[in-house]
């Protein structure tokens, strides 16, 4: 057998543009040969003709280590490249590359649209539509009643569409981390339609009831849970804004930091202190929404959905659509559940299956069951968000796509 050619010196390593590629798993008898090739092949100067333009638009070795972290590359694997960590293999790529002094690097923290009054209107579109969709149902009755509610429901959900779409909470198309998930739509759907409709069934439901359909108010054999919604709906302005915080403090530690595990202990805090100003934000909302609507707040419903709606919205946007389509699914299976064994309990010899449910009713209230719901999934995306966003590679710039 004769050595590896010139062109096949890398191995896997080469194939590093791949993001699925299998750098980790390079046989031994291939890495173990780079040592005694320095000068005939050098695997850094390899890898970084390959990556010739990110080097030279990057600002930062950190930025460099971000887009190697993205493609999967470990400290493990660096050493393979004769250094002892991913931010080492990058400071070295980033000294060695000849730079063209007529064309500055480019900031990443540049690449950041500023928050607008366009984006701010778009993040406020959903909040006014509902506010108006409930002071219809407020001031009409019968079938117009019922076309103010159905003509609500799609303002609304336009609203939202928009706000998604453009702004801090639209999802670039970048290297997905995860499979696109179309389910995360239909699931966060059925979780606001559980906030509004699910807590007036399930009282109603445990009562021997309900007697009718919804009739639009709070009062009534199925009653509606405006304040809650209504306090999620203007909540988009403060997502968005909490967000584009969140993306900016992010991009300029990707530019300071001196190390991978110093962004992520920087950037950790950030996200933490991003989730609490939302929640507090909701909060204030809530009691607002609250008092002028004469209704229950419902904090504890209301808080654990926020939470579990912007985690999931915001690891989206970074490209991480798995777990929240779990955590999503989770919750909106929950919910379901405790629905239907109400219902099954009904059935002769089945009495025992609402057993549960009615204690925690009557423990909680129907608030508590898509409070224990959500708050679960919305925990597990919380601690699974502080390992996922406050990794560099999760803030790279986003690749082209073709």
């Amino acid at each position: 057998m004769t050595g590896p050619r010139t062109g096949d010196h890398l191995g896997t390593p080469t194939g590093l543009g791949d993001p699925g590629g299998g750098f980790g798993e390079a046989a031994p008898d291939q890495s173990a040969s780079l040592p005694s090739r320095r000068g005939a092949a050098d695997p850094v100067k390899a890898l970084m003709h390959r990556h010739r333009e990110l080097c030279e638009r990057a600002v930062d070795p950190l930025e460099i280590a971000a887009r190697l972290e993205a493609h999967g590359v470990t400290d493990r694997a660096a050493a393979r490249f004769r250094h002892r960590d991913v931010f080492s293999l990058a400071e070295e790529m980033y000294a060695r590359i000849s730079r063209d002094a007529e064309t500055p690097p480019r900031h990443e923290t540049t690449d950041v649209p500023r928050l607008g009054p366009g984006t701010v209107a778009f993040g406020l579109l959903p909040g006014v539509l509902c506010a108006a969709a409930v002071a219809g149902l407020r001031l009409t009755e019968g079938r117009t009643r019922l076309g103010v509610a159905s003509l609500g429901v799609v303002a609304v959900g336009l609203g939202l569409r928009a706000v998604l779409r453009h702004g801090p909470l639209r999802a670039e198309r970048r290297t997905p981390h995860g499979p696109h998930t179309p389910g995360i739509r239909t699931r966060t759907c059925w979780l606001l339609g559980y906030a509004l409709l699910g807590d007036g069934l399930l009282g109603a439901a445990v009562g021997g009831g309900p007697d009718g359909l919804p009739d639009g108010t709070a009062t009534g054999a199925w009653p509606l849970t405006t304040a809650p919604v209504l306090a999620l709906a203007l909540a988009c302005g403060p997502a968005a804004w909490t967000a584009h915080l969140f993306s900016v403090g992010a991009r300029r530690k990707v530019t300071t930091s001196r190390g991978l595990e110093e962004f992520a202990a920087s950037v950790r805090p950030l996200l933490l202190g991003m989730f609490g100003l939302f929640l507090g934000a909701l909060a204030a909302l809530l009691a607002v929404c609250g008092a002028v609507l004469d209704e229950p707040a419902g904090y504890a419903q209301a808080l654990t959905l926020g939470a579990l709606l912007l985690l999931a919205r915001l690891l989206t946007t970074h490209g991480f659509t798995r777990a929240p389509a779990v955590a999503l699914g989770a919750a909106a299976a929950a919910e379901v559940t405790v629905q239907a064994t109400v219902f099954t309990a009904r059935l002769p010899g089945c009495g025992a299956l609402a057993t549960p449910v009615d204690t925690l009713v009557a423990a909680w209230g129907p608030g508590g069951v898509p409070a224990l719901a959500c708050g679960a999934a919305a925990l597990a995306l919380l601690l699974h968000a502080t390992r996922t966003l406050t990794r560099a590679s999760a803030h790279a710039r986003a690749e082209r796509q073709p």
